[in-house]
């Protein structure tokens, strides 16, 4: 007599931590966009504190602003994120040949950059405007393209890290420089008196979903 055929165990549950982060962070994003945008006067008021008090701080400490300064126009620019995303994009590709992770991140981040500054021209907020300004900057102010960078190429190559098994001390230091990073450049953002505080925190909101929708697409459509 044949046996009858035993039903295979279930695979493990697809992990939901990702969609889920992405609808929280889209309904965040999406409310801190509507408030900016309708001027709403709470927010507005506690920008106008925090941007008067940091303002006065950065005249006041011209060695620290200095190195604000260096922090956020080297270490932490844009084209610093940028260029290190073309280094593990080139990576990915020629050394380990996933070619489709490498595409993956580079789309990743050239979609994150877009969408950046189609928001910008949106919203059209202005930046804080100042009588003895420390530093400048160009195009509308929310959301911070700094802060939105380093958040979506930090949370991204983080999430590589984990992705390829890397040994847990590399991706502990790794983790640790992201936070420092991401956090750096809002603080400096703000300091140097070239973003609202919501301009910075509306920048870590929208990198954060740009990685919460790459990790998604990454899971359910890599071949």
């Amino acid at each position: 007599m044949q046996t009858p055929p035993v039903d295979s165990p279930p695979g493990p549950p697809q992990p939901r931590t990702a969609p889920f982060a992405g609808w929280v962070l889209a309904v965040c994003s999406a409310l801190l966009l509507v408030l900016v945008a309708a001027e709403w006067g709470p927010l507005i008021g506690l920008d106008d504190d925090i941007a008067d008090t940091t303002h006065r701080w950065a005249v006041d400490e011209p060695g620290v602003t200095q190195t604000m300064r260096i922090l956020t126009d080297w270490v932490w620019d844009t084209w610093t994120m940028r260029l290190l995303c073309a280094v593990v994009v080139l990576w990915l590709w020629v050394r380990r040949g996933d070619r489709w992770t490498a595409v993956w991140l580079g789309a990743a981040c050239l979609v994150g950059s877009l969408a950046q500054q189609v928001l910008k021209a949106v919203v059209d907020r202005a930046r804080p405007v100042w009588p003895d300004p420390v530093d400048s900057a160009h195009y509308a102010a929310f959301p911070s393209g700094h802060a939105m960078t380093a958040t979506f190429v930090c949370g991204l190559l983080l999430w590589l890290l984990h992705h390829y098994g890397a040994p847990r001390p590399l991706r502990l230091t790794a983790l640790a420089v992201a936070v420092v990073s991401v956090a750096g450049v809002g603080v400096t953002r703000v300091w140097l008196g070239v973003h609202w505080a919501t301009d910075v925190v509306g920048g870590w909101l929208l990198g954060s979903l740009v990685v919460a929708v790459a990790v998604v697409l990454h899971r359910r459509l890599r071949p």
